[in-house]
């Protein structure tokens, strides 16, 4: 909204100063400030709410030191990380950008999927929340949504190929006028496309026609779009529940969280400046730098958040968080073409899903072979193994931390090591 006004201003009367809203960094800039500062401020105000009401999570006793005192801690602390994501995207993002409509979509739709699951567990006493069928309907009818929208929506398009002669890069190229000026510079053919981006190859192009063109040209025409929404649906429940699954200790999920959309972040400017787009040689999406805004402000989200999540909680984000924050995740990865870097980047997320894949297949095989179930693991997921292995949660969550920065790095520097 203020990104409107400033313009409006700086068009129609040249207010000094109201055209740096012009320039992408500065919005973003500003979006993860007030994002913190709404998630630390008023995350006080919200945890003493929720305290005062007594909505408090009822925590799986492990056996562990500390683990009973954690029972009673507030919970549904995600609506504090919600609210700070969406008023300062309202506030500086341009509102009529198809990415950004989607990523709001995206976080309304998870919020109310966690909240109803949350509010079963707290008011309704049902440790099992929301039946898990109902969950994955709420993950599949999003993926549709944002798979749908990808295929047939018109401004959602890229550019596999940019040349230029010439151009002279200054601090300007920083400016979404500039970037308008480059385009007329650079050639450069807009497509509706089903392409993607793979890491570590270097022609780094994956079409998800390729999955189907064995059926014929006709084929192929008619159902790319179904085999491009089904791919999309089953990383957004996989991401998704990744997230909920790691949000099982104190601070891992949300610090691993902004971790990783950090680097999303860094991965939307560069596709979406056709600048860096073309010096890297990298596919250029239209208009997804606009969605450095929204990602400011859930990484200022994430980090305001952890300032009361981290060990000793002073309150849960429950799966109203966690649920919309792997959806976030997911969906944002998806429309900035680098899916299929999740593996690496959400590795975190990854690990955490494989072992209680691993775990509940291996005890069920067990169980049906021997008589009796057996274990990979002390505890699934991972970090509850480590847990019972006597390691100290702070420990734990560091060491996951460390981990999370180098994949993020392997990650970003995927966009030249080919």
């Amino acid at each position: 909204m203020l990104y409107y006004l400033f313009d409006f201003l700086d068009k129609h009367f040249n207010l000094p100063g109201s055209g740096v809203f012009q320039y992408i960094s500065f919005r973003a800039a500003i979006t993860a400030i007030i994002s913190l500062w709404i998630t630390i401020i008023y995350g006080h105000k919200l945890i003493a709410y929720i305290r005062k009401k007594q909505i408090g999570e009822t925590v799986r006793d492990l056996g562990l030191e500390g683990q009973k005192e954690k029972s009673g801690t507030p919970t549904m602390g995600g609506i504090i990380i919600i609210i700070a994501i969406l008023v300062p995207t309202l506030l500086f993002a341009k509102l009529h950008n198809i990415y950004i409509i989607l990523m709001i979509i995206t976080t309304l739709w998870l919020g109310t999927l966690g909240f109803i699951d949350d509010y079963i567990k707290v008011f309704n006493k049902n440790k099992n929340g929301l039946a898990g069928k109902f969950k994955i309907f709420g993950q599949i009818g999003l993926g549709l949504i944002i798979g749908v929208t990808m295929y047939f929506h018109k401004d959602i398009t890229t550019v596999e190929k940019t040349t230029t002669t010439s151009y002279v890069y200054t601090h300007n190229m920083l400016n979404d006028q500039a970037n308008d000026q480059a385009k007329q510079v650079f050639s450069t053919q807009l497509e509706k496309s089903t392409k993607t981006t793979i890491p570590f190859v270097k022609n780094n192009e994956w079409d998800y026609r390729w999955l189907v063109s064995w059926m014929g040209d006709n084929f192929t025409n008619k159902y790319t779009w179904i085999v491009f929404v089904l791919v999309i649906v089953l990383i957004v429940m996989a991401v998704s529940n990744g997230s909920n699954l790691t949000d099982g200790i104190d601070g891992l999920a949300t610090g691993t969280s902004a971790i990783i959309g950090t680097t999303l972040g860094i991965l939307a400017w560069v596709s979406g400046n056709i600048i860096f787009a073309n010096y890297l040689n990298i596919m250029y999406i239209p208009n997804v730098g606009e969605l450095t805004i929204f990602i400011s402000a859930f990484v200022g989200a994430t980090i305001g958040f952890l300032w009361h999540n981290t060990y000793p909680a002073q309150v849960f984000m429950g799966d109203t968080g966690s649920l919309t924050l792997g959806g976030i995740i997911a969906v944002f990865a998806i429309l900035i073409r680098k899916e299929l870097l999740l593996p690496v980047l959400c590795g975190i997320f990854f690990i955490e899903n494989l072992s209680v894949i691993l775990q509940v297949g291996y005890f069920k095989y067990t169980k049906k072979k021997y008589g009796e179930g057996r274990r990979i693991f002390k505890m699934s997921p991972l970090h509850h193994h480590y847990q019972m292995s006597g390691i100290s949660e702070p420990k734990i969550v560091m060491r996951f931390f460390i981990i999370g920065i180098l994949l993020a790095i392997l990650s970003i520097i995927t966009l030249k090591l080919r």
